[in-house]
């Protein structure tokens, strides 16, 4: 994993909850849930068991990661971004030059990307095509159909 990890606020909120979910909740769960399997008796056709057991693990992986990824998270201060060209953290207006549709996406780190919330990768195709971009300039990205061409049309802070 790379060292610096950049969210927004909110980002950064939303991991330390899912995080405190899992140690405070999701864990002592899946404790009980051992613990009286294993009160069931032999263990060694205990399906139960092997069940929790299982999904200790996962869990215990997701906030291993988690803590990672909150170690070396950094918080940007939307406040001072230049929104001259596209950056982390903007929100650029495109349209697509072969349909002359146009959208609005927030750029964001990579753990807080979400299509639904139009929130795309900093790291995705269409993220890296558009950064350094300005307003007036075509961005060529290249998707698994060819080559998308998008207008920058506007760009403001998060």
């Amino acid at each position: 994993m790379k060292d610096t990890q950049y969210f927004t606020e909110e980002g950064l909120k939303k991991l330390k909850d899912e995080l405190d979910h899992l140690t405070g909740v999701e864990r002592p769960s899946v404790i009980r849930q051992i613990s009286e399997a294993r009160d069931k008796g032999d263990l060694s056709e205990n399906a139960e068991y092997d069940a929790a057991k299982e999904a200790q693990g996962h869990l215990e992986a997701r906030i291993a990661k988690l803590e990672e990824l909150h170690s070396k998270a950094r918080v940007i201060d939307t406040s001072k971004l230049d929104t001259s060209s596209v950056h982390l953290l903007t929100k650029v207006t495109i349209k697509n030059t072969a349909n002359n549709m146009e959208m609005t996406y927030s750029i964001v780190p990579e753990a807080e990307a979400d299509l639904k919330l139009k929130k795309i990768s900093v790291s995705s195709p269409i993220g890296k095509g558009l950064l350094g971009k300005f307003p007036g300039e075509i961005a060529e990205i290249e998707v698994p159909n060819g080559i998308m061409r998008f207008e920058i049309i506007s760009i403001e802070a998060i």
